[in-house]
C-alpha cells in the first residue's frame, strides 16, 4: 500500500492548481484546498491579518499535503479503515468531505454491516468496514469506487452546473468520473457508451 504521504501527493498532482470557478461551492482552491478550510485552520499566509484569495494562490504543494493528511486523513479516522479503501475514501474525503463516509456507510449497510449513516467514522464504522473487508477482501475497494462514481453522476443529475465536473464538453467523462474509477478495477470502468447512456437525459 501507498503511504498517506504518497496518497496525499497523488490528490495534490490530481487537484491542480489554483481554481475559483464560480460553479464550485467551495470557491477559491489551489490544490484542493479551499478558502474555506484554510479560514478554519487559520493559515494566513500572507500575515495581514486576513485569509483572503492572496493566501490561497500562495498555499505550497508541501503545506496542501500537509492540510490533507492532518485535517482529512488522520482527523476523521480514515487511518482506522481497512487498508484496500484508505485511497479512495481520503481522495473522496478531500473532494467531498463527511459525504465520503456516508457513500461508505451506505455501502456497508447494503453489504449487511449495519451502521448509522451519519457522515462520521466511529468505532461501528471501523468495525463494520474492517468485517466487510474480511467477507470480501477484493470486493470492498471496487464497490465504494463504484458507489462513489454513482454519487458523482446522481449529484450532477440534481444540479445541473455540476454538470461539466462528470461529463466533458465532447460528451465523455468529465474528471469527477475519470477521478473514481482510479480507484476501481478496469474491469468495472464504464465504456463509452454506458457513459453516454448513463448522461444523456442532460442533453
Amino acid at each position: 500500500m501507498l503511504s498517506v504521504e504518497e496518497i496525499a501527493k497523488e490528490i495534490v498532482a490530481r487537484e491542480g492548481g489554483y481554481v475559483n470557478d464560480r460553479d464550485d461551492p467551495g470557491g477559491a482552491t489551489k490544490y484542493g484546498v479551499t478558502i474555506g478550510t484554510m479560514r478554519r485552520l487559520g493559515m494566513d499566509l500572507t500575515g495581514d491579518g486576513r485569509i483572503s484569495d492572496a493566501d490561497v494562490r500562495k498555499l505550497t504543494r508541501h503545506q496542501a499535503m500537509q492540510v490533507f493528511i492532518d485535517d482529512y486523513y488522520h482527523r476523521p479516522h480514515i487511518d482506522a479503515l481497512p487498508e484496500a479503501i484508505q485511497p479512495s475514501v481520503f481522495d473522496m474525503y478531500v473532494n467531498a468531505g463527511a459525504n465520503a463516509v456516508r457513500i461508505l456507510q451506505r455501502l456497508l449497510n447494503d453489504m449487511g454491516q449495519w451502521v448509522e449513516v451519519d457522515g462520521t467514522i466511529g468505532p461501528k464504522t471501523i468495525a463494520a468496514a474492517r468485517a466487510a473487508a474480511v467477507a470480501a477482501p477484493s470486493h470492498l475497494a471496487d464497490a465504494y469506487g463504484i458507489a462513489r462514481r454513482n454519487y458523482y453522476y446522481a449529484l450532477a443529475d440534481r444540479r445541473p452546473a455540476s454538470r461539466k465536473y462528470a461529463k466533458r464538453r465532447n460528451g465523455g467523462k468529465g474528471g469527477w468520473i475519470l477521478r473514481a474509477e482510479e480507484f476501481i478495477a478496469p474491469r468495472y470502468h464504464l465504456s463509452d457508451a454506458d457513459h453516454n447512456k448513463r448522461v444523456s437525459a442532460w442533453g
